[in-house]
């Protein structure tokens, strides 16, 4: 997705507030053969995303402190013009 070179790795962006399952959840997308970026939380990917624009994918977690939880992220990343697969 949106990749102009075919032999990349996709990003993955992780978000889990959790630190244990953070570190879980991006060494099995490094496993899978994705390189991952992690937040610690739905603030912190917004300005990920806001500023990034090699990230394919959102990871996120669904229930998080802060101003929005993953469900929230999630159509925040789906109303932008950004090309990202969502996992929730």
């Amino acid at each position: 997705m949106g990749q102009s070179n075919p032999f990349a790795k996709q990003v993955v962006l992780v978000v889990e507030d959790d630190p244990l399952l953070r570190m879980m959840a991006v060494d099995m997308v490094e496993d899978a053969g994705f390189n991952a970026i992690e937040a610690c939380g739905a603030d912190e990917a917004v300005e990920i995303l806001e500023h990034r624009s090699d990230v394919d994918v959102l990871f996120t977690d669904v229930d998080m402190p802060g101003s929005m939880n993953g469900v929230a992220l999630a159509n925040w990343a789906r109303a932008t013009d950004m090309p990202l697969g969502i996992v929730l």
